[in-house]
């Protein structure tokens, strides 16, 4: 059942990306309770699954930077507002099971900005944050990395605007994947 709540406008969906779907459904619907939150959700997932046949295109160099960083024996880890099940549809799709040495998804921990993805990953593979990058494309993967007190790399091809990304204070704003390298 469709609930006939309003269509967010382009610029309020954009607003959301990277969050939990729970998270992301009460940021554009705030005075809905938590059981609509539910079932609006419910509803939502099945529609993404119905319609999500073949995930996006990588950007450029990101597999092949990724490819290298990994061979150079960098540990490579997700930490995503999807659900389990949707990052692993995505990493089946893309032939990428078993490529990313750890995982954390909205479903099945804390959603962005809270900082618990990153030290859970962190704890996984006992490196302290000062050790680790996060790199991303949004407001909430800045924050997120500095409400855990880790380096970050804002990407400006992404969801958010380069100046959103900018006053988190990253290391480095890309214009192009495979300039990571540089402040790895």
């Amino acid at each position: 059942m469709d609930m006939s709540l309003p269509v967010p406008s382009y610029d309020e969906a954009k607003d959301i990306i990277g969050l939990g779907l729970q998270e992301a459904v009460t940021q554009l619907f705030p005075a809905l309770n938590k059981e609509v939150i539910a079932e609006f959700s419910a509803t939502y997932s099945a529609h993404y699954r119905r319609e999500d046949s073949k995930p996006c295109d990588f950007f450029p160099q990101v597999l092949s930077t990724l490819e290298e960083l990994r061979a150079q024996n960098y540990l490579l880890a997700v930490a995503t507002g999807k659900s389990r099940n949707g990052l692993n549809r995505v990493f089946a799709a893309t032939d990428l099971n078993g490529f990313f040495h750890g995982s954390r998804c909205a479903d099945e921990t804390r959603s962005k900005p809270h900082p618990l993805m990153l030290e859970e990953l962190l704890a996984e593979f006992d490196i302290s944050a000062n050790n680790a990058v996060m790199v991303g494309d949004t407001e909430f993967d800045m924050e997120m990395a500095v409400n855990a007190s880790m380096p970050r790399i804002a990407v400006s091809y992404g969801a958010h605007d380069i100046s959103r990304l900018s006053k988190f204070e990253p290391i480095a704003c890309i214009n192009k994947f495979s300039d990571i390298k540089k402040y790895l």
